[in-house]
């Protein structure tokens, strides 16, 4: 007979995992929607800081610099902003984010920017482009399917979302 675990995350959600596709204690479904959690925090801060840099025509290191940095502070909010709603203080909840979400958000940004940077022109397209958009949208997918297994990993450790209290 297959048992039902309920798991909660540092959002303050909770999740059912069921036997079949688990590793350690962490599904895939749970693995993706962290992600997917950390990806909207992540692109809310990619999207901001390229359209930034593209806007103020900086050049691509400080216009990546910015969107790394704009995307570790929006993933870290959102992450808080879930955690707040439990009960716990600013402090408690900003140590939850940053043990919940660092590496998750570093994974991502590498990959991200890692292929944007890679996409010939695509540091060099205007907001009107759709050389522009297109890249940042699949940058952000395979920064997605990248991040995915290192949370499962992480959250079968106990660690990352898993650690969150």
């Amino acid at each position: 007979m297959e048992t039902t675990e309920h798991t909660h995350d540092a959002h303050g959600h909770v999740h059912a995992g069921h036997g079949a596709g688990r590793h350690g204690g962490a599904s895939w479904r749970m693995a993706a929607h962290a992600t997917l959690h950390c990806l909207t925090g992540c692109a809310i801060g990619e999207v901001l800081g390229l359209v930034i840099g593209t806007a103020a025509g900086l050049h691509n290191g400080p216009t990546v610099a910015l969107s790394i940095a704009l995307a570790f502070a929006f993933g870290y909010a959102l992450t808080m902003r879930g955690v707040l709603r439990t009960g716990l203080s600013a402090r408690q909840a900003l140590k939850v984010a940053l043990a919940a979400d660092t590496v998750s958000i570093a994974v991502m940004e590498l990959i991200d920017n890692t292929v944007i940077v890679g996409i010939p022109g695509a540091m060099d397209a205007g907001l009107a482009d759709a050389l522009f958009w297109s890249s940042l949208a699949g940058s952000l997918a395979l920064a997605f399917l990248a991040t995915t297994p290192v949370n499962r990993w992480m959250m079968a450790r106990g660690r990352g979302v898993a650690h969150s209290h």
